[in-house]
């Protein structure tokens, strides 16, 4: 059995992949990466009653990684290059040969993965951590799932400016109810849950709509996307909507908030899952 190992800055994702099956990934929340790591392997071995002398290789990859050294609970430890885990979990949860994969976590990362080579394109520093401090200014809310249980109740068309607000007639290929200006038509009535989906709408829009431009700019319209973010109800909204009007195919394949320890823990032997190894 190989176990991949995600560490990032606040949370530490781990999965196990034996033969060619995978084994229910976890999440582990921890600020230390190191007590982050060994505790979501202790607690994955605890969950699927597995022991250490079970354990084949350990392939860690993420921000906290640097901070490990060769041994984790006694076991060696092999370390892989970010992007490089989330192109392999990209294509092998998709099951494509070429994509773009979108990392979103605090931030967001934007990877081409093809036959040939795992390229980073780039990225931004609108993310989840936007949307935590932007809600913890302007309405007060901290704790993510509360931020999204409070937008599901908020009216975009109190806080955005939308294409009809500014124009009788749609222009080009855009419809009316797209956005022209996010936060461009707010007022003082507006109220939390407004402002809230207000947010989630603009971080959303600026994924997607880089993640577009990023596929345009390597001819290719499948875009894979990956993170925790994935599965909010307004990511799901905007990138059906996006996908629409900009001819694309937004993809969110199963166990897509553990796209990059996957990739970490075949990364070792991407053949045997069907991913060409990149060099």
């Amino acid at each position: 059995m190989t176990i991949g190992i995600d560490i990032g800055g606040s949370t530490t994702k781990i999965v196990g992949v034996t033969g060619h099956r995978l084994i229910e990934p976890l999440t582990v929340e921890a600020n230390d990466p190191i007590a982050s790591a060994s505790g979501a392997l202790g607690k994955f071995l605890s969950v699927n009653g597995l022991n250490l002398n079970e354990i084949d290789q350990v392939i860690i990859t993420g921000v906290g990684s640097s901070f490990l050294g060769d041994q984790l609970l006694g076991l060696s430890l092999k370390k892989i290059e970010e992007f490089k885990a989330l192109g392999y979990g990209g294509l092998y949860l998709s099951k494509l040969t070429s994509a773009i994969i979108v990392s979103m976590g605090t931030g967001t990362a934007f990877v081409k993965a093809h036959g040939q080579c795992i390229q980073h394109l780039g990225g931004t520093g609108v993310g989840g951590g936007t949307i935590l401090g932007l809600s913890k200014a302007m309405v007060n809310l901290s704790n993510f799932e509360n931020i999204i249980e409070v937008a599901s109740e908020g009216k975009l068309e109190h806080v955005d400016l939308s294409i009809g607000d500014i124009s009788h007639t749609e222009i080009g290929n855009m419809p009316s109810t797209l956005t022209a200006s996010n936060f461009g038509k707010m007022n003082d009535q507006v109220n939390r849950s407004d402002i809230t989906k207000g947010i989630l709408n603009m971080v959303y829009q600026v994924i997607g709509m880089m993640a577009i431009f990023a596929a345009r700019s390597q001819g290719d319209k499948n875009i894979v996307l990956s993170g925790k973010l994935v599965n909010v109800p307004q990511a799901i909204r905007t990138f059906k909507e996006l996908s629409r009007l900009y001819k694309v195919n937004f993809i969110v394949p199963d166990h897509a908030q553990y796209c990059t320890a996957i990739g970490a823990a075949i990364s070792g032997s991407p053949k045997d899952f069907g991913v060409k190894k990149i060099q």
